[in-house]
């Protein structure tokens, strides 16, 4: 049987980058928004690896006050809410939908694993008009350990009824890839623009530049295993 294809959200398939204008707003550099998604994924590893567990919007907040701490900036709470209330309403990359509806066509089943929270994923997914595609979506907070901990790709398949081999995570991070095949899964890694593989870590067997590419190359990669 072909792999369910589990798609990563936030970068893969929604663009972090709209957020740039409020970051623009609040700190005169849209450019902050980098310092700020890389400190909350740092911490969610923190959270991960040392505890204690909080929710993805949680250390987002928490994050976005560091950032701001470390610049000297005390952020108006309108500002901070603007932020933080955009990751829900993040427009997907306009490769997305061809990718997706690719594997739709070839009879693949989808799902989404995210770091966000059950209700906030579904709000990033309808306001994205992309849960159609979707038959589940899946959170870390089911483990309470955030990606790449291995215990968040096995909840997936211990869900779904499925030997982890039988996952395929599709994902614009190199640390997601690497979680994902240390445990087990199959993957495919989205190239975005500044995105690479980590050269110590598993390789996939399908990369490609964009989601509508490497959409293609999971339907040719799942057809020859049917």
């Amino acid at each position: 049987m072909p792999r369910v294809i589990v798609c990563d959200v936030n970068e893969t398939l929604l663009d972090v980058g709209a957020l740039e204008p409020h970051f623009k707003q609040a700190f005169g550099d849209g450019r902050v928004l980098q310092d700020w998604f890389a400190t909350v994924l740092l911490y969610s590893e923190v959270a991960t690896l040392a505890g204690p567990y909080s929710e993805f919007a949680s250390i987002g907040g928490a994050a976005l006050d560091m950032v701001a701490s470390a610049r000297d900036i005390t952020l108006s709470s309108a500002d901070r809410t603007r932020i933080l209330q955009g990751m829900l309403t993040l427009p997907a990359h306009p490769d997305v939908r061809d990718g997706l509806q690719t594997m739709r066509d070839a009879g693949l089943r989808l799902v989404t694993l995210t770091n966000s929270a059950p209700a906030a994923v579904q709000q990033q997914l309808t306001n994205a008009g992309l849960t159609a595609f979707f038959e589940r979506s899946f959170s870390v907070d089911t483990v309470g350990r955030f990606k790449p901990a291995a215990e968040a790709y096995r909840s997936v398949a211990d869900s779904l009824g499925l030997p982890i081999d039988r996952l395929r995570l599709v994902a614009a991070h190199a640390w997601d890839i690497v979680g994902a095949l240390r445990a087990g899964c199959a993957a495919a890694f989205v190239a975005r623009p500044g995105k690479v593989l980590y050269p110590l870590g598993p390789r996939p067997d399908i990369t490609g530049p964009d989601f509508r590419s490497v959409g293609k190359q999971i339907v040719a990669a799942e057809s020859r295993q049917a």
